[in-house]
């Protein structure tokens, strides 16, 4: 865009006025026109895509103040509201931790760490390995080996 604009402007300054017809005149004009209606567009799509970023970013900040308030409130309940024990473990000033965790509910706290006590229990998931390669999964990848179930010592 800026290329169209350089060249409007440097063809204007180069043409001398008389022999300028109004034709010309009048597509430099919807030349130019257009140009501003393209940045005027550009500019409010900015505006909105910042906007949405904005908002998310907001949305995402509330997301991680409420965790942060949930996770200072079950340390504290599962610590036996030891303030100072929490705070030295994590390395926040207590104040902090107990200012955090006030508005967290004994009932919101507790359902979390039921959630938390339930994941512990469960085993932790395995990914399947795939076969290593020569011999179906006995680790062998020499070519000359014997194959499956023909290991010397087995």
């Amino acid at each position: 865009m800026s290329s169209v604009f350089g060249e409007l402007r440097a063809r204007v300054s180069t043409t001398p006025a008389a022999s300028v017809s109004g034709a010309e005149l009048r597509r430099r004009v919807r030349a130019v026109e257009a140009l501003q209606a393209k940045t005027r567009e550009m500019a409010a799509a900015n505006v909105l895509t910042t906007r949405e970023g904005a908002v998310k970013a907001a949305r995402a900040k509330d997301e991680a103040d409420v965790a942060t308030r949930e996770a200072a409130a079950v340390a504290l309940r599962l610590f036996d509201n030891n303030a100072e024990l929490v705070s030295g473990l994590l390395g926040v000033p207590a104040e902090e931790l107990e200012r955090e965790a006030k508005p967290v509910t004994a009932a919101r706290a507790k359902k979390i760490i039921e959630s938390l006590r339930a994941r512990a229990t469960r085993p932790s998931p395995t990914r399947a390995r795939k076969p290593s390669g020569g011999c179906g999964g006995c680790g062998f990848l020499d070519l000359g080996h014997p194959g499956p179930g023909r290991h010397s010592g087995r």
